[in-house]
């Protein structure tokens, strides 16, 4: 009975220890207990192993899940997904000096079957059909950085292979994104390692 008692405060402790993370916008402190109980999203239960790595990838990059920078995304008894906000990127971009701004948009096949490359997320389903994102990012120290994307490459899915609230509600909103963090990755590789 002693050695079950000791067990569970060993586990209470460990559930309890406060990570203090210096982020853009102040210090945090995060715990398992913090992160189980307000940060989680999908309505799983993550593992401990989940938790600490949400936590490490938090401190390491010093991100505030707090305000979205990132997300821990549990559904059912698939692994966590963790993903890091693409306003982070953006912001960082925006800091460093030797960004020159970008554009982006969606790729689109015509009615008349030919490829349109459109700045912003604007189509008609009816009779277009989107196929992909572009970005381009401006550096003043060199050429510029080129991503172009698939949407059946990246499309959000479920469990059982549908499309997922996101992506079926605004899938131009969706791949226009994965463009640009994609884009802002490649143009700026030490800013982003590991995120």
């Amino acid at each position: 009975m002693a050695l079950q008692s000791m067990v569970q405060q060993a586990s209470q402790a460990r559930e309890n220890k406060i990570t203090t993370i210096k982020t853009d916008t102040g210090e945090i402190k995060l715990s398992s207990n913090i992160v189980k109980s307000y940060l989680v999203a999908g309505g799983g239960n993550v593992s401990d192993q989940e938790v600490k790595l949400f936590i490490a990838l938090c401190s390491a990059q010093k991100l505030n899940p707090f305000i979205k920078e990132a997300h821990l995304i549990k559904y059912g008894s698939s692994p966590a997904t963790m993903v890091v906000s693409k306003d982070v990127y953006q912001k960082r971009a925006d800091k460093h000096p030797e960004y020159q701004g970008k554009k982006a948009g969606i790729i689109v096949l015509t009615a008349e079957g030919k490829i349109d490359y459109r700045v912003g997320t604007f189509y008609i389903p009816s009779r277009e059909e989107l196929v992909g994102g572009w970005c381009e990012v401006y550096r003043k120290d060199r050429e510029p950085e080129r991503v172009e994307v698939s949407l059946d490459e990246y499309v959000g899915k479920k469990k059982d292979g549908t499309v997922n609230a996101q992506w079926s509600g605004k899938p131009a909103t969706m791949i226009r994104k994965v463009a640009v963090a994609q884009c802002l990755r490649e143009a700026f590789t030490s800013e982003f390692q590991g995120m």
